[in-house]
């Protein structure tokens, strides 16, 4: 199957993008969409990969805005859901996945607030939140036609969590488009997104136009994120020999031995720049001495 259409939201992070490496997945067509919440305050590198969304959106609550780090090409199966052996497909079945940081657990909210954690509590998301959720939905929609429509009931967590009326039968599921949340995914028992007002986001998914992108710097976490990857680069040393191992170094390895290599060879230099001084001072003294004595 081809994958059509861009496969990278505008703007996003692939600070952690999964999608070339060994937890690749298959080819497929989005048309709908499952949202989670991650019930952290944090983004997380989901096991190395093997748990991972699509998507994951990170508040930046200085800037008011939400910061889309993505996982995996936008027609590529993602990994958050459970499949289960024998049953219905999940994270193949031409669904994009959307992880919300925050939580949707009102115990978790309130000892959160009382202990100062910064967080959004997604049954009561901040303008800005839905702001950025509308435009991700309206780009979706415009880019890979998922419906901006969506399950009917969106149950409060934890009475929406286990087996309950609002999770999907297989066949359901099979037929479903548009969106709903990891609630209502069959074989599943997670209990989020919780309440999560989807009426008030598709309100503002089918009106007002996309926000323009803000030139907002990088969090200090997110700039040490992509520091360490960019060191951790992997590359081709001219002078290895393949046959005696592994021929590639990192980005900070060769940084470390060419410093040392630059420290050694200005040592050299100076030492060969004082033997020519010293030898030039000896010649012009000697010179010196043989015109005085000539005289």
């Amino acid at each position: 199957m081809t994958r059509t259409g861009p496969q990278r939201i505008p703007g996003a992070v692939l600070d952690l993008f999964f999608g070339n490496d060994r937890y690749s997945g298959s080819d497929m067509e989005v048309n709908c969409g499952v949202i989670h919440t991650t019930e952290g305050s944090t983004l997380y590198d989901y096991n190395q990969g093997s748990s991972a969304p699509t998507v994951t959106s990170v508040p930046d609550f200085k800037n008011k805005r939400l910061v889309h780090h993505q996982h995996f090409d936008i027609d590529e199966s993602a990994r958050a859901l459970v499949n289960k052996a024998g049953g219905v497909l999940t994270n193949t079945a031409n669904v994009f996945q959307w992880e919300l940081v925050g939580t949707c657990d009102p115990a978790r909210h309130a000892d959160w607030t009382r202990r100062g954690v910064p967080h959004i509590y997604w049954p009561e998301p901040p303008d800005w939140a839905v702001r950025d959720m509308a435009w991700l939905m309206r780009w979706l929609l415009t880019n890979h036609g998922v419906p901006l429509v969506g399950v009917p009931e969106w149950r409060a967590y934890p009475a929406s969590y286990g087996n309950t009326s609002v999770r999907m039968t297989f066949s359901q599921w099979t037929n479903f488009r548009g969106w709903c949340g990891h609630q209502h995914v069959p074989e599943n028992d997670h209990g989020d997104p919780g309440n999560l007002p989807f009426a008030r986001i598709l309100a503002a998914a089918k009106g007002g136009t996309p926000p323009e992108e803000d030139d907002v710097a990088l969090t200090d976490a997110e700039i040490k994120r992509i520091v360490d990857k960019v060191w951790a680069q992997r590359i081709t040393s001219p002078t290895a020999d393949p046959k005696k191992g592994d021929p590639t170094r990192s980005a900070s390895t060769f940084l470390a031995y060419q410093d040392k290599f630059h420290h050694e060879l200005m040592a050299r230099f100076d030492a060969v720049e004082k033997q020519i001084n010293d030898r030039i001072e000896a010649q012009l003294k000697a010179l010196i001495e043989a015109l005085q004595e000539d005289k």
